[in-house]
């Protein structure tokens, strides 16, 4: 088995509010505030393992940078779904890669578990453990105490609230999006205000059920990519098919651009284009000439869930690399303009200073490859700054046993460019996982500081950071 597996090997353990010992640099002096992370911390129960990396029960890191040093504490989400497993010892809902045991008469009518694994937001107050099929779930920011099913005082059943939200750095408006699934398939966009409230919604209807994980904000505009990824709903709603082996790659169908006025909510344009997939944006903005530039890590098909869905078993066989592309829009017609590839590297992950969010930017952090990687076996094993005028990748690689979280851009203060890059690292030389701190302006160089962490970390997705 890859050194990696052994991360995911054995459910990850919680552990509460504890001091975190200095393995070698310093906390720079300026950072304060809390790094969050979340991702699937148990891929078993009972004695089975989940059916896709997806559906994995969400856990919560809080570190937390002070005057007197670094603390953390980590936190399984208390899911209604998650508390009722853990009594039965058994795996009870449908998820993304699951079905039920018991198959139709067990499905039917059960809504799939919400595992609250994917992201996280920190608004005035809570945090939000997001997932993308259901309400998002509110937690202290402090002790990560579970609070509850949250619907932010506007969403009804069967809107759910994404794990990607935008927020504009100068408002605080949020936006986000959730794709409804019933008489006919919705595309719901939400604006909310600083504190999580929606305070604005429309819909929109879709052509079929599409995998839509992300979204961007350039300039005044909301763009997705809809790509050519339909789920088969009749065999995944009677339980025969987990939702993920019910989608369905369709290259002819094309991809799907939709953009909407940010203000309004409203469609501007509507058109399709060559078919490939994405999960995640880098960012987007307006050029002088009025188009928009999206940033995607683009895949040329789905065969990236078939990866992700390996991962969880701790071994992979299906090689999937996306890479960096920049994408240039007619906003008022949708039409492609140019599509180009940035860097022909593995990445994925990508992300850009909050406060440069739907603006120009200069650098954008990624996770990559390691040099010589064999991607049909490993995950991503380093981080990267890729610099988008001089077109120059620095990268931080963390050793042949090192693989690092998604990288978290914290600036020296507002507005700066320059910043600390953190990451949490699993180190599979002695089993255990670390905080990274790394100066943005040499990334390649020593971390500035590392700090144990009292258990294992396992792979994860998102993260964000709070000055709170």
């Amino acid at each position: 088995m890859p050194t990696w597996s052994k991360a995911i090997a054995q459910p990850a353990q919680e552990f509460p509010l504890k001091p975190l010992p200095i393995l070698s640099g310093q906390i720079p002096d300026g950072l304060r505030g809390t790094l969050y992370r979340n991702g699937p911390a148990r891929l078993e129960r009972g004695g089975k393992r989940v059916g896709h990396w997806f559906d994995g029960d969400g856990a919560i890191l809080a570190v937390h940078f002070t005057d007197e040093g670094a603390t953390a504490t980590y936190r399984y989400v208390q899911t209604e779904g998650y508390q009722q497993e853990t009594q039965a010892n058994s795996f009870l809902y449908p998820n993304y890669g699951m079905t039920v045991p018991g198959g139709f008469w067990k499905t039917w009518g059960k809504e799939a578990k919400n595992s609250a694994n994917t992201s996280v937001l920190a608004v005035q107050n809570k945090l939000l453990a997001l997932w993308e099929g259901g309400f998002p779930h509110s937690l202290d920011l402090e002790t990560l105490e579970t609070f509850e099913l949250d619907h932010l005082s506007q969403l009804k059943p069967g809107e759910p609230f994404s794990a990607h939200p935008k927020i504009d750095s100068r408002t605080g408006n949020i936006y986000n999006f959730g794709v409804s699934i019933g008489a006919k398939i919705t595309l719901n966009l939400y604006q909310s205000d600083v504190t999580g409230k929606v305070i604005k919604k429309s819909s929109h209807s879709l052509k079929r059920v599409p995998m839509i994980h992300d979204f961007v904000m350039a300039g005044q505009y909301l763009v997705f990519f809809v790509s050519p990824v339909s789920l088969n709903l009749l065999p995944a709603a009677l339980g025969f098919k987990s939702f993920s082996d019910a989608m369905e790659w369709k290259p002819e169908l094309g991809t799907e651009v939709l953009i909407f006025d940010r203000d309004t909510l409203s469609l501007v344009s509507r058109s399709e284009t060559d078919p490939w997939f994405q999960w995640h944006y880098g960012n987007g903005w307006v050029n002088n000439e009025g188009n928009i530039i999206v940033e995607i890590v683009r895949y040329p098909d789905f065969t990236t869930n078939q990866n992700l869905k390996e991962v969880g078993t701790g071994k992979l066989h299906t090689p999937a690399k996306g890479t960096l592309w920049n994408i240039h829009l007619d906003p008022q017609t949708g039409k492609v303009l140019n599509a180009e590839q940035l860097l022909d590297r593995g990445c994925e992950f990508p992300i850009v200073p909050s406060h440069q969010v739907g603006e120009n930017w200069r650098y954008t952090y990624l996770s990559i490859y390691r040099d010589h990687a064999d991607i049909s076996q490993e995950l991503l094993g380093a981080i990267a700054r890729f610099d988008r005028q001089q077109e120059t990748l620095t990268i931080a690689d963390m050793g042949e046993t090192g693989y690092p979280s998604e990288p978290i851009f914290v600036p020296y203060s507002p507005n700066s460019e320059q910043g600390w890059v953190l990451t949490v690292v699993y180190d599979g030389s002695d089993h255990h996982s670390e905080v990274r701190i790394y100066d943005s302006e040499s990334l390649n160089h020593d971390p500035l500081c590392r700090l144990m962490l009292p258990s294992v970390i396992p792979p994860g997705f998102h993260g964000t950071w709070t000055s709170r």
